[in-house]
C-alpha cells in the first residue's frame, strides 16, 4: 500500500498539475503570480474564453481558434512546446579529456577545440511550435497571409472609385493618435506607463485593424509584445461588429446614413491587371521598407486578375493560405506565456488598441462626411468606416447600418473600396513606422 502511495505522490509531483497551484516566490503578488502556476492556471483560462468567443459567437474563428489553442498550449506547464532549441559549448573535464584521447568521448559527442582547449556540443531540440513560431520571427506567414488576401479579394471597387483611397488613408488616424499616446504616457514617469518609440509604433498599429500586419510589425520591432498585441489585435477585428456602429451613428445623422449611392462603373480586365503592378511600383519605389507586405498583397491579386493562373491562384486562396493561418495563429497564441502576458502593460496595450481602433474608425468616418458635403450628398459617410482593414467584414458593417436607416440601400460594394484601400494603408503605415523607428 505504501508503495502504491508513493507512486501517486511520485506521479503528482512530477506532473504539471502541481504547478498549477504554486505562486512564484520573487517580487510583488502580481509577478509571483505571472511566474507560478497560478499564471498558468489564468492563461488557460482565458484561452478558453477566447475557444468559447470563436466557436459560440463566431469572433474571427479561423485566427481566434487556433491563436486561443496555442495559448492554452503553451501554458500547460512542463508540455515546453515554445521551448527553444538549446546549443553551446561546454568545457570538457579531465576525465572526458582522457576519454576523448582513448578515442572514445568523441564518437559520442561532438568536440571543438578553441584556443587550446576542448569543448563538447551540449544540444537539446526546441519544440514543435517554436520551429513553426520561425515563420513568424522571420516575418514568412504574414506575407503569406497578404498573398492569400490579394488572391481573394476583387480591388475592382477601389479602382472604379479611387477616391476611395483618401478614406483608407483617414482611417489610419487611429495608428498616429495613438503612437503619440503611447509615447505620451511616459511623461507620467510611471514605469508600468512608459514605452519605447519602438513599442508605441507596435502597439499604435491595432488601429489598423490588419492582424498580419501588426504581428510582421511587431517582430521587427517590439518582439517582446508580440502576445498581448496579436490577441489585441485580433480581437478587436473580431468584434468590429460590436466596436463600429456606435462610433458611426455618433457621428453621423439619419440623412447622412440613408444616402444611396449611385452604382460603381464597369471595370475592365486591364486596368485590374495593370492596377496592382502600378501600385508594387509606386508604393516599394516610396516605401522599400513595405515591399514584403504590398508586393505579396499585389501578387496574390495579379494571380486572380491574369486569368492564366487559375491552380495557382486558387491555391493561394485555399490551401496555403489555411495552412499559414494555422501555423500563423497557434504559434502567435504561443507567444502569450503568463510571465510575460500577465503584466501591467498588457491591459494598457489591450485599452490603447481599442483606442486606435476607434479612432480609425472615427477618422474614416469623419473623412466621409467630409466627402458627403463636398459632393453635394452623393457619398455615404458609412462607407468610411470600412476604411480600417478588416475584410471583408467592416465593409459588411457598413452595409449592415446603412440598411437600417434604409432597407433599401446597398453600401457593400461602395464599402469594399475603402476596406481594400485600408489594407493597403495599413500596410504604407506599417512601413513607414518600420523606416522612422526600425
Amino acid at each position: 500500500m505504501d508503495a502504491i502511495v508513493k507512486a501517486i505522490a511520485d506521479i503528482w509531483n512530477e506532473s504539471g498539475y502541481k504547478r498549477l497551484f504554486t505562486l512564484g516566490t520573487e517580487g510583488n503578488l502580481l509577478e509571483r503570480i505571472a511566474t507560478g502556476g497560478v499564471g498558468n492556471l489564468i492563461m488557460i483560462a482565458i484561452a478558453c474564453f477566447l475557444i468559447y468567443l470563436a466557436i459560440k459567437k463566431e469572433f474571427e474563428p479561423l485566427l481566434l481558434l487556433p491563436i486561443a489553442f496555442g495559448m492554452l498550449l503553451t501554458n500547460l506547464p512542463l508540455g515546453d512546446v515554445m521551448r527553444q532549441q538549446f546549443n553551446t559549448l561546454v568545457p570538457l573535464t579531465e576525465e572526458e579529456l582522457a576519454h576523448m584521447q582513448q578515442g572514445i568521448f568523441d564518437q559520442v559527442y561532438p568536440i571543438f577545440e578553441m584556443n587550446g582547449k576542448y569543448y563538447w556540443q551540449h544540444f537539446e531540440t526546441g519544440g514543435l511550435l517554436w520551429y513553426l513560431y520561425q515563420g513568424v520571427k522571420f516575418g514568412i506567414y504574414p506575407p503569406l497571409i497578404f498573398l492569400g488576401i490579394g488572391a481573394m479579394t476583387d480591388f475592382g471597387p477601389l479602382i472604379a472609385n479611387p477616391k476611395s483611397f483618401l478614406l483608407g488613408a483617414a482611417a489610419q488616424l487611429g495608428i498616429f493618435v495613438t503612437y503619440f499616446g503611447a509615447l505620451a504616457l511616459g511623461l507620467t514617469g510611471n514605469p508600468d506607463l512608459t514605452f519605447t518609440e519602438q513599442q508605441a509604433g507596435s502597439i499604435a498599429i491595432i488601429g489598423g485593424a490588419d492582424g498580419p500586419t501588426a504581428i510582421w510589425l511587431t517582430t521587427k520591432l517590439a518582439p517582446e509584445l508580440l502576445g498581448p498585441i496579436a490577441v489585441a489585435a485580433y480581437s478587436y477585428m473580431a468584434l468590429v461588429p460590436i466596436i463600429q456602429p456606435p462610433i458611426m451613428k455618433l457621428l453621423t445623422t439619419k440623412k447622412e446614413r440613408s444616402v444611396v449611392m449611385q452604382q460603381l462603373r464597369p471595370v475592365s480586365k486591364t486596368e485590374k491587371i495593370l492596377f496592382p503592378i502600378f501600385v508594387t511600383i509606386i508604393v516599394v519605389l516610396l516605401l522599400p521598407s513595405a515591399a514584403p507586405l504590398v508586393g505579396m498583397l499585389m501578387l496574390g491579386n495579379l494571380f486572380r486578375e491574369s486569368g492564366v493562373v487559375d491552380r495557382i491562384s486558387k491555391t493561394a486562396q485555399n490551401e496555403l493560405m489555411n495552412i499559414i493561418t494555422i501555423f500563423l495563429g497557434t504559434t502567435v497564441g504561443a507567444t502569450a506565456k503568463a510571465s510575460t502576458f500577465l503584466q501591467p502593460g498588457t491591459l494598457l496595450i489591450i485599452v490603447l488598441g481599442l483606442i486606435a481602433f476607434s479612432f480609425g474608425t472615427a477618422g474614416g468616418v469623419i473623412f466621409g462626411k467630409i466627402m458627403y458635403y463636398a459632393t453635394g450628398g452623393k457619398v455615404n459617410p458609412l462607407i468610411g468606416s470600412a476604411g480600417v482593414s478588416a475584410v471583408p467584414m467592416a465593409a459588411r458593417v457598413s452595409q449592415k447600418v446603412g440598411q437600417e436607416e434604409n432597407p433599401g440601400n446597398f453600401l457593400l460594394m461602395h464599402a469594399m473600396g475603402p476596406n481594400v484601400a485600408g489594407v493597403i494603408g495599413s500596410a504604407v503605415a506599417a512601413g513607414v513606422l518600420l523606416t522612422l523607428l526600425g
